[in-house]
């Protein structure tokens, strides 16, 4: 990994450096880069450009780690509002929702697991009835054996429901193959979180390894490969699976962040394949934001300037 990325991440743990940065207004440079805005309005109308550039959508409301019953509940109303607005503008066949469960309760200290999956029963609800579906985004290592337990609850009686599985953690490839069923959608990504050597490949040669078994153990398998990567490689190779395993067009897709290789985005999407843009919203941006520049550190110069030119 390169050297910057675990300080960047610790960075998106502290919260002197993040009441600096919070002073930059959300259309600031970097910022803007990689979220679309604050309020529903703005990643309505950022959903609805992605569609007329033929691109689908997943809307993640930012937030997570909320230890306020009281959040929890105005997250969930952010996510009904949001259905309700794209469902009004016509956009919801080709635009879901990811959600963090950390946000939704799952960190509460008392009945969090609980919380969580009735506070994501009603927001699977609300996207089923405006025709669309929900995807758990996947947060650190700790909550992995929870929201996989919630999916399976929820995918009783939303079998719709999309998983997120992360490749730098050493259990992944056995959830891969434990969610290559019939029906079930996974997204693949490498993973955006600071995680210990015990649990997580630190090398970034052994991360790719990894998202490449991971992704053939997806690609033969019977369920819906969501392929969350801006590695040209890795673009390379999920093709070539797909041609080695009789994948056809729509059985699977590309997934990549909002900003980031928007002319690759396009050109996969011109050559037929299905791509899925995820587009974060919301005044929580910090440890999205943060997150972002461990994966592109190349990045951090613009952010720095950035930000001493308003401090």
């Amino acid at each position: 990994m390169s050297l910057l990325r675990q300080p960047i991440l610790l960075l998106a743990r502290s919260e002197r450096v993040k009441q600096l940065v919070s002073i930059l207004p959300v259309s600031s440079g970097i910022v803007t880069s990689y979220v679309p805005g604050e309020t529903t309005q703005s990643a309505v109308d950022a959903t609805a450009g992605l569609a007329d550039a033929g691109l689908h959508a997943t809307l993640d409301f930012l937030g997570e780690d909320t230890l306020d019953a009281e959040q929890a509940d105005a997250t969930v109303a952010a996510y009904t509002d949001l259905l309700s607005s794209l469902a009004a503008r016509g956009l919801t066949r080709g635009a879901e929702v990811s959600v963090k469960l950390s946000a939704i309760g799952q960190a509460l200290p008392d009945n969090g697991h609980k919380i969580a999956l009735e506070n994501a029963r009603t927001i699977c609800r609300a996207a089923r009835n405006a025709g669309t579906s929900v995807t758990l985004d996947m947060e650190d290592h700790t909550t992995t054996d929870s929201t996989l337990a919630i999916l399976r609850e929820l995918r009783k009686d939303f079998p719709e429901t999309g998983a997120v599985l992360q490749a730098y953690l050493h259990r992944t490839e056995a959830d891969c193959r434990a969610l290559a069923y019939e029906g079930s959608r996974v997204r693949l990504c490498k993973g955006a979180y600071n995680e210990p050597e015990s649990v997580a490949w630190q090398d970034k040669l052994d991360v790719d390894l990894s998202y490449v078994r991971c992704l053939k153990v997806l690609m033969a398998g019977h369920g819906y490969p969501m392929i969350a990567t801006h590695d040209p490689r890795m673009v390379e190779i999920a093709s070539s699976l797909a041609s080695r395993y009789g994948r056809v067009q729509g059985s699977y897709e590309f997934q990549m962040l909002y900003g980031i290789r928007p002319e690759e985005q396009r050109r996969l999407a011109a050559a037929g394949e299905s791509v899925r843009v995820y587009v974060p919203y919301g005044h929580e941006w910090y440890g999205y934001l943060m997150r972002r520049l461990a994966e592109r550190p190349q990045n951090l110069t613009f952010f720095a300037r950035s930000l001493i030119s308003k401090s």
